[in-house]
Order: C-alpha cells, then sequence, then structure tokens
C-alpha cells in the first residue's frame, strides 16, 4: 500500500514534500541551537515570538525554493546539493540575526552559527534518511535484482556508487581474484573471493554477476562469463566509465577477419584474365545464387553485361537476399534479374526455366557441401548433389545451351566422405554428358577450401575466439588448400571461357596451409595468445578434437597423372579419365534404386563400385549391414 502510494506521488508532491521537510527542519535547529548554548527559555528569543518565527520559516521556505533544493532528486542529493543546503543554512543564519536584532532580544551571535550548523546537519540527514526509506520501500514493492560485482577496481568502484542509489538493483558483494583486496569493504560491500561465489548465492538468492573489469582480456572475460553462467547466473559485462564518456575508444578487440590475409600467397582474383565476352549479352542461369559462391558470381556477373541473370535457389530467405542485393547494385544497368525458387532435382521446373528464359549459360553452384552434414543424411546429399546435377545437365543439354559449368570440390578426389564422392560423381555425370552432347560445352571447375565461405573454418574460428575459445580442429597436422571467394568466383568465369567440353579446371593455389597454423595466425591478429605446453598462460587454447568420419588429413585436387597447360600459368587442367555411357548410367539406376529404397548400404556399395578410391565405402557398407 505505501508502494503504491509513493509511486503515485506526482513530481510537483514530491517537491511539496521535500520544502515541507525543509521549513519544518528551522525550529528544530533552533530549539537545537539553544540546547547546545545550554539555555532552556526560549521565552526571549526567536523561537518564543510568535510573529518572527512563522516569518523565519517563510523565509526558509523561500530561499529553499530560489536555491532549487525541492527540485534534487533524492537520489541525486550528492556534493553539488549538499553545497546548496550549506548555503541555505547560511543564509538563514543571517536572516535569524538580522530578525532578532529588529525584535531587540540580542541573542549572542554564536546562536546563529550554531543555528546554521544545526540546520545544515539535520537537512542532509533528513534527505539521506528519507532516500533509505524511499528506496526500502520501492525495493520490497517491486522485483530487486541481486548483484554480485565482479571485480573491485576502479570500475567497480564506480558501479557500485551508482547501483547505491537504484531502485531495482541491489548489490550485495565484490567479487575479486586480487588476494589483497579480498576481505577488505569498498563502497560498503565486503570483497569476496571467486570461491565464496556458491555460497553468496544461496545465502542472498543471486541472480546476476556484472563484469566490473574491462580492461580484462576478451577471452578471460568469455570464459568467466561461461562459468558463471553454469552456476546458473545471469552475467553481464560493463565498459569502464572513461569507455563510456568517450576519453577510451569503446572498441570491439577482435576486428572482422580479412580472410586473404592467411592464404600465405598473393591472392590471385586480380591477376586472372578477364573472361572476355563468353557472358556479355547471354541469359545465364546461376544455381545456389544465394550462397557464398553463388552470390559472388552474381555480382561479378553483373559487371561483365549478361543480358539476363536467372537465379535459382531452395532457399527463400537466401533468394531474397541476393536478389535485393542485385537491384541495388544495378544503377543505370539494363540487366534483368529473375529469382527463382525451387530444387534442381524437379526435372519438370528445370526444362521449363531452360525453354522460358532462354537460358544460354548454366553456372551450377547448388550443392550440400557440408561433410559431416552429408556424412549423417547421405541419401539426400547424393539426390541433390548428383541425381540434382544430372537433371539439370539434361535441361540444359536438351536446351542446347552454349555452356554448362559444374562447380565441385577438391574432396572429389580419391574421396574419404560422402559429400566428396557425390561431387565426383556429379563430375561423372558432366563428363559424360560432355562426350556425347553437341552443341552445350560442359565443364568443371574444381575448389579448394573457400575461404570466408558459410561453414568454413574462419568464421568458425572467428567465432571460437570471440568466445574466449577453445578453438578447436580435428587434427594436428591437418593441412588444406585455400582461395578466397573472389578468386573461387573469376576462376569458374575464366575457366568456362577456356572451356572446350569435358575439361576439369583447378586453380594453383600453391602449398596446402596448416589448419593448426592458421588457428595460431587467427589467435594472434586477434590481439590474443595460444595456450599451449609452450605457453600455458597463453589466452585461447587450441584443442585437438580427433578426425570426423569422412575426414582426410591431407587433401589432392587431381586424380590422374599430370596435368595440362591452359592460357592462363595459374589455371590447371586436369587430365583424367571418364566412365563409358553405359557406366554412367549402371552407375545412376543403382543410385536411384538406393535412394529411393533409402538404403545407405547400396548407396555405400554403389560409391565403392563406380568412384576412384572409394573401395573404403564398402567396407563401410559391410559393417552397417
Amino acid at each position: 500500500m505505501i508502494y503504491r502510494w509513493v509511486s503515485a506521488l506526482s513530481r510537483r508532491r514530491k517537491r511539496a514534500v521535500l520544502l515541507a521537510v525543509d521549513v519544518a527542519l528551522i525550529p528544530l535547529a533552533l530549539l537545537g541551537a539553544l540546547a547546545l548554548q545550554g539555555s532552556s527559555d526560549t521565552g526571549a528569543t526567536i523561537v518564543g515570538n510568535w510573529l518572527a518565527l512563522p516569518l523565519l520559516m517563510a523565509i526558509g521556505g523561500l530561499l529553499s525554493s530560489v536555491l532549487g533544493l525541492p527540485q534534487v532528486q533524492l537520489k541525486s542529493y550528492e556534493s553539488h546539493a549538499i553545497a546548496l543546503t550549506g548555503l541555505h543554512a547560511v543564509l538563514l543564519g543571517l536572516a535569524a540575526a538580522v530578525l532578532d536584532d529588529m525584535a531587540g532580544f540580542a541573542t549572542p551571535l554564536a546562536n546563529f552559527i550554531n543555528f546554521a550548523l544545526v540546520y545544515f546537519l539535520l537537512a542532509v540527514s533528513a534527505r539521506m534518511g528519507m532516500l533509505q526509506v524511499l528506496l526500502g520501500i520501492y525495493r520490497r514493492g517491486q522485483d530487486q535484482s541481486r548483484v554480485l560485482i565482479y571485480g573491485a577496481g576502479s570500475t567497480g568502484r564506480q558501479l557500485a556508487a551508482a547501483l547505491r542509489t537504484d531502485e531495482t538493483v541491489f548489490p550485495i558483494a565484490f567479487i575479486d581474484d586480487n588476494g589483497a583486496a579480498q576481505g577488505t569493504i569498498i563502497q560498503g560491500l565486503t570483497v569476496y573471493g571467486p570461491m565464496a561465489i556458491p555460497t553468496l548465492i544461496k545465502t542472498h538468492s543471486i541472480d546476476r554477476v556484472l563484469l566490473a573489469m574491462p580492461s580484462a582480456p576478451r577471452p578471460k572475460q568469455a570464459q568467466l562469463s561461461r562459468k558463471l553462467e553454469d552456476m546458473g547466473l545471469e552475467v553481464q559485462a560493463v565498459p569502464s566509465f572513461a569507455q563510456l564518456t568517450g576519453r577510451v575508444p569503446l572498441l570491439d578487440q577482435l576486428q572482422p577477419v580479412v580472410p586473404g590475409r592467411f592464404l600465405g600467397r598473393a591472392a590471385l582474383d586480380a591477376a586472372l584474365p578477364d573472361s572476355g565476352t563468353t557472358y556479355a549479352d547471354r541469359v545465364i542461369l546461376i544455381t545456389g545464387a544465394g550462397g557464398s559462391i553463388g552470390s559472388e558470381l552474381c555480382r561479378q556477373l553483373l559487371m561483365r553485361g549478361p543480358a539476363r541473370l536467372v537465379l535459382f535457389e531452395i532457399s527463400e530467405l537466401a533468394l531474397y537476399t541476393i536478389d535485393m542485393e542485385l537491384r541495388a547494385l544495378l544503377r543505370k544497368q539494363k540487366i534483368e534479374i529473375v529469382p527463382v525458387l525451387g530444387s534442381i532435382t524437379d526435372a519438370g521446373l528445370m526444362a521449363r526455366v531452360m525453354a522460358e528464359q532462354k537460358v544460354q549459360v548454366v553456372l551450377h553452384a547448388a550443392a550440400y557441401k557440408h561433410v559431416p552434414l552429408v556424412e549423417r543424411n547421405p541419401v539426400v546429399g547424393m539426390s541433390n548433389n548428383v541425381l540434382g546435377t544430372q537433371v539439370l545437365a539434361q535441361a540444359a543439354a536438351n536446351a542446347r545451351v552454349e555452356r554448362f559449368i559444374l562447380i565441385s570440390s577438391d574432396k572429389a578426389v580419391r574421396p574419404k566422405n560422402m559429400m566428396g564422392a557425390s561431387k565426383r560423381m556429379a563430375e561423372l555425370v558432366v563428363q559424360d554428358l560432355a562426350s556425347r552432347t553437341r552443341g552445350t560445352v560442359f565443364t568443371m571447375v574444381r575448389f579448394g577450401n573457400v575461404m570466408g565461405s558459410s561453414g568454413s573454418v574462419i568464421p568458425l574460428f572467428q567465432d571460437q575466439i570471440s568466445k574466449g575459445g577453445p578453438v578447436t580442429l580435428t587434427h594436428r597436422e591437418v593441412t588444406r588448400f585455400f582461395m578466397t571467394i573472389p578468386e573461387a568466383a573469376k576462376l569458374v568465369l575464366v575457366a568456362g571461357s577456356f572451356a572446350s567440353g569435358g575439361d576439369v579446371f583447378v586453380l594453383d593455389m600453391g602449398d596446402p596451409i596448416s589448419i593448426y597454423d592458421l588457428a595460431r595466425q587467427m589467435i594472434s591478429a586477434a590481439g590474443y595468445s595460444a595456450r599451449d605446453e609452450a605457453n600455458p598462460d597463453g589466452d585461447i587454447e587450441i584443442r585437438i578434437t580427433g578426425l570426423r568420419p569422412g575426414e582426410k588429413i591431407h587433401e589432392e585436387l587431381l586424380i590422374g597423372q599430370g596435368q595440362l597447360t591452359t592460357p592462363h600459368p595459374k589455371i590447371l587442367q586436369a587430365n583424367e579419365a571418364a566412365l563409358s555411357e553405359i557406366e554412367i548410367a549402371s552407375a545412376l539406376k543403382a543410385l536411384r534404386k538406393a535412394i529411393e529404397a533409402a538404403d545407405e548400404v547400396a548407396l555405400r556399395a554403389v560409391v565403392a563400385r563406380w568412384v576412384e578410391g572409394g573401395a573404403h565405402f564398402a567396407g563401410g557398407a559391410e559393417g552397417q549391414s
């Protein structure tokens, strides 16, 4: 009831209460001054004068209003307001002395000095007492968060001072790692060590911890946050007050990573030749247009002046995003953009799109590419990556498009996982069509790992570093070939202009990169140090988790021996064997049968039978039977 009454008070009424208190303290202060002088006779003083005392009280109220004391909120009553109260007390003492002289009481001057001092003490004490009473009312009348402040440094002390007048947050204690500070009392709060947190949670019903340690490394804060959250606490980090006032930059220490800086070689996208007029004034279909590679292909194609871009995507959100982005990039270009939502496994849809849009070039980037996901979902992965490619390529051949370019992966070379196997079988499908189709040039481009693409290692490591680690990798010796997204997209476009039919192009990406070294470089680039046996006090731990099913330690780019040159020294053409038309037909028939039956054992048997280096899949099939 008291809480509701206090909450309902208007600001004007609250000011009136404060003014009334200031006025009511005047006779109390006069009596207190007389008591200090050892006098109990009030008849010969202002206190006993029926006219002088009310006049002094009126003057006191007027002075309080002029000085703005009733306008000062109780929770804002600090040094400046206390100084105003002191000035108010001095002016009241002078007014009392003047009135006393006019009334002819001849009271000693010391009485009025005592009066001013007593009034000052009463006024300050009254406001502080009212603040505590008011905070008690508010804290009992509404939900209150009971918090610990982790860090008893300058930021923690300033935070505790700020929370003393907060109605909804009640600080219980400080927590600090510094043993010298533990046991001391700061801002009225006891400083405890971290080991006391579970006890404090139980005894004081703590529900939140405020991390007041902005100078601590971010990994340490992240690790501490996880430990506290595991105790069931909500954790919030507080920037320093110097940062909030702008004297120190409020920056995240972990800056965005530019993937190309970790290539270990110069980026090649600028050095690769332009694809000339291969794509100018053409109608181009890009599958997987909303993905990392597909979207970059779309951006680069805009600069080559196509007549129309047909964006094919199974994800509605991804299609909407790339469609909006490309339209914003068009400016004055007269390039038609056609978004199409659907699956490449839909033969009827693909045939209609080819015919209605009069497609001339197909860039096939749509695929399920995440190794662990395809390994756990091989039926769907094979259906999309192999049968979807066959449906799309056949529709392109039937429509007599000029060029069809399949985007493949280095994981297709002697694959150890179902994703790589699916990409190799897709290559075999395209090689078969290239050998028996006239009018359409079918070609393939084989990528290494694309830095910065969705699901790639760099965004993963960056996220792990931002959370304080650990950075996880599967094996200390793992290496991978890397290329940037712009390199990958330009390689597709340039290879398409080189293609004569059935070609497999790869980019000379230099030496493979150690993933362990990459992790250390990224930790260092973020301003931290790696924690290992040589540096046990480092910021970020690198944790080895063990190879995943189907994962290789080292990847390859070529299946066959030797390679052919192309018009550009950094683009190589693989010299690889293909299956015959009858063999491909048999493989696809067996694959369809296994997919329709959702038979993973039969699926692996197909891979073992037709994919180079795939004999181990037969062992996996036997193990599951």
